[in-house]
């Protein structure tokens, strides 16, 4: 089963605080309309590039969506 890509991340949460995938996890976590449950690269990358925090980069998003679709496609 595929899980949602927000609790993919989480896994990124507690890590060092320079790491950008840690730091993109954090804001994830504290963003409370991020879409939780979305297993879908159009979703999540709209919602990066229009709504997220603006540390959330659409380039660390890339590369958590790369290791994203490893795992789990």
């Amino acid at each position: 089963m595929v899980e949602s890509f927000y609790l993919f991340i989480l896994s990124y949460r507690g890590g060092d605080s320079s790491d950008l995938k840690s730091q993109f996890a954090e804001r994830a976590f504290l963003d409370h309309s991020f879409p939780k449950v979305s297993t879908s690269f159009e979703e999540l990358s709209s919602y990066i590039e229009t709504l997220a925090d603006e540390q959330m980069s659409s380039q660390v998003f890339d590369e958590l969506w790369d290791l994203y679709e490893l795992k789990y496609r």
